[in-house]
């Protein structure tokens, strides 16, 4: 019955991609067979399967679906009223065209601690674009170290929700392993981002462009936003969120933490930083309200088929783990005598490409490690929520949000994300692991 359920999955994963690639279906249609056709031929109860189905759309979407629109809108301002081109220039002036990778992995670096994936590529992808268009260079050159800086600071470093969980669940140092996930996570993301992405650039040439969000030339503009404003603008959202992750170890009044922890949320945090921007970036150089509404509607359109395509990616990853194949996966592991480090790492991998969350991986596995290790004497329980989590990055395939985030964005095909963002984050994981292996050693 296990084999079984790992094959019908394998075919599963199959039907997505050929739907995409052979058949031209769109990402969403792909997604939704293939999920149903795990559901019915896993033995999912018929009664269970649309009820299965539609949890996982929700759960996914309840959580993106404002932030998706909301950092669309902000992009959209940043693009048009002039600021992402003053930021790039800013960049381009301060760094030099061959440093420009490793300034986009920084930038991703930094604001990826306090912030989602999702948002901090919503953040940065105007600015990859518009640096892109002023350095002519291949846009992987300069978006994936920037990608790869929010992913190993999601993956590794807390106050992320899957860091924070697995510290729970182990009962591990917060403070040690913000130490550790800092010491690890650095080199791993120069290794995974600027060094690969030089590499990975005079491979792959993307023959599509980026589409949700389009930079207009902006020298013939009588005014832009000043450097000063522009970046207040892009870290607006990141400035408020850090305020709501501080706020309860600030000496505060409750009800000031309260409010500081709600418009530090995200969604709260990206609203009240597109209301800024439609004031210091729109009506302060121009735009009136009726240009300003144009350029919201213009950029919600097209977000439509991503939020689709995530929330399909959702339903699927909801019937896989709904279905036993989580549990499969993870009972096969646990019957291998290995060390935890390694046992946690292939856990939460193999939970990952199941799933498709690197979350969903880092709690599970956790769950699973955790008994395993409680009667163990010598366990680092701080680099084991850091191998657990550089387990949950690796092989980012076509039921990661994430993946499809990556390629929309982007403007890549199906064949060039597993190129660029699948490799990326397959080195991101097993670099962060050799890292644990070494700290573990030396400690």
């Amino acid at each position: 019955m296990d084999t079984y359920l790992l094959l019908i999955t394998l075919l599963a994963i199959i039907i997505v991609i050929l739907g995409v690639s052979w058949f031209k279906w769109h990402a969403f249609i792909s997604l939704m067979v293939a999920a149903l056709f795990l559901a019915i031929f896993s033995g999912m109860g018929w009664d269970k399967i649309v009820g299965s189905y539609e949890t996982g759309v929700g759960a996914v979407l309840g959580h993106l679906v404002g932030i998706l629109a909301l950092g669309t809108i902000l992009g959209k301002m940043l693009a048009e009223s002039g600021a992402g081109l003053q930021i790039a220039n800013f960049f381009i002036r301060a760094f030099g065209e061959k440093k420009l990778p490793w300034a986009m992995f920084f930038s991703g670096f930094i604001i990826g601690i306090p912030v989602f994936f999702e948002v901090g590529i919503l953040i940065l992808l105007p600015l990859v674009i518009s640096i892109q268009k002023a350095s002519k260079q291949n846009i992987l050159l300069v978006g994936l170290p920037a990608i790869a800086g929010l992913s190993i600071t999601h993956g590794l470093v807390p106050p992320h929700p899957g860091a924070i969980a697995a510290i729970g669940i182990y009962g591990a140092n917060l403070g040690k392993v913000l130490l550790y996930s800092l010491i690890i996570a650095i080199p791993t993301g120069i290794i995974g981002g600027p060094l690969f992405a030089w590499m990975i650039n005079k491979r792959v040439i993307p023959t599509g462009e980026p589409t949700l969000v389009k930079i207009d030339d902006q020298a013939d503009k009588k005014s832009v936003p000043s450097v000063g404003v522009s970046f207040l603008s892009i870290l607006m959202p990141v400035i408020l969120m850090i305020l709501g992750t501080a706020a309860p170890y600030l000496h505060l009044s409750a009800g000031a933490q309260k409010v500081l922890t709600f418009i530090g949320s995200p969604v709260i945090a990206l609203l009240i930083s597109c209301f800024l921007a439609f004031y210091f970036l729109g009506f302060r150089h121009g735009m009136d309200r009726n240009l300003i509404k144009k350029l919201v509607e213009e950029c919600i359109i097209p977000v439509g088929s991503i939020i689709l395509i995530i929330g399909a990616g959702g339903g699927f990853k909801q019937i896989l783990i709904d279905s036993g194949v989580a549990k499969v996966i993870a009972s096969m592991s646990q019957d291998l005598n290995i060390s935890p480090l390694v046992l946690a790492f292939l856990i939460a991998g193999l939970i990952r490409i199941a799933t498709g969350s690197a979350t969903v991986a880092l709690t599970t596995a956790a769950g699973i490690v955790a008994p395993i290790v409680a009667g163990m004497s010598g366990v680092n329980l701080e680099l084991l929520v850091i191998a657990t989590g550089a387990g949950s990055l690796m092989f980012s395939h076509v039921n990661d949000a994430g993946f499809w985030m990556v390629k929309e964005y982007l403007g890549l095909t199906l064949e060039e994300t597993f190129k660029t963002w699948t490799v990326l984050e397959t080195i991101l994981s097993f670099v962060a692991f050799i890292g644990a292996l070494i700290v573990n050693m030396l400690v």
